[in-house]
């Protein structure tokens, strides 16, 4: 049976989604993935069942777990959080649809090399740190474009999508906007992005309001 709380929990977010992304824009797409990195396998069928697609995990361990688990599902994993340079060869193996967290050039690097030797690609998009936030990674704002070319340029196995973000941990609503509009001032100067990842399950609302075509939510839709 369909679990009647999972798709009121999803008509509640789709409501929301649709009264801010006309403000940006009418034509404007937004791309839901369900973050479950701490729901179980059977939840995160639930939720399939209800009709969501892409799931995302932070844990390549927890990933390659459910991925197994729920094998009979199409299910469009994404990798969103930290990648360990120790866990690049499974999570290359995983062959998500998107890693949201590249961090730095050098992490690109290392991938890239891996990637080669495994004759893979790999659809990724460039973190940036846009609310300056010590506990958060990812590229400084003022090197986000030249940190973006660069991978680019010479990390041929990597296809860079766009740029992904979190939102400053505050209160003040003032701030996370702000580092929104840091983020997407950063996309408008890259060519050919077309990823701009950045709202979750507290603040999905105002990133679309400012261009955001990928939001992450978890709590929002599980609870």
């Amino acid at each position: 049976m369909i679990n009647q709380k999972y798709i009121k929990n999803l008509n509640k977010l789709f409501d929301n989604i649709e009264k801010a992304r006309v403000i940006y824009s009418p034509h404007h797409i937004v791309k839901v993935v369900a973050v479950s990195k701490y729901s179980t396998s059977d939840e995160i069928r639930a939720m399939y069942e209800a009709g969501q697609r892409a799931f995302g995990e932070n844990k390549v361990q927890d990933l390659l777990k459910k991925q197994k688990e729920l094998a009979d599902l199409p299910i469009q994993w994404h990798f969103i959080g930290r990648l360990q340079t120790n866990k690049i060869n499974q999570l290359i193996d995983a062959n998500v649809a998107l890693l949201h967290s590249i961090d730095s050039l050098k992490t690109a690097q290392e991938l890239d090399k891996r990637l080669k030797t495994k004759n893979k690609k790999l659809n990724a998009l460039l973190q940036i740190n846009s609310s300056f936030e010590s506990t958060k990674a990812g590229v400084s704002p003022s090197e986000a474009i030249d940190v973006y070319q660069k991978i680019i340029d010479l990390c041929t196995n990597i296809n860079l999508g766009g740029i992904m973000s979190i939102g400053a941990h505050s209160a003040d609503t003032s701030r996370v906007k702000d580092s929104f509009y840091k983020t997407k001032f950063i996309y408008d100067g890259i060519k050919n992005a077309s990823i701009l990842s950045m709202g979750m399950s507290n603040d999905y609302e105002e990133a679309i309001k400012l261009g955001s075509n990928m939001i992450r939510v978890g709590s929002s839709i599980f609870k």
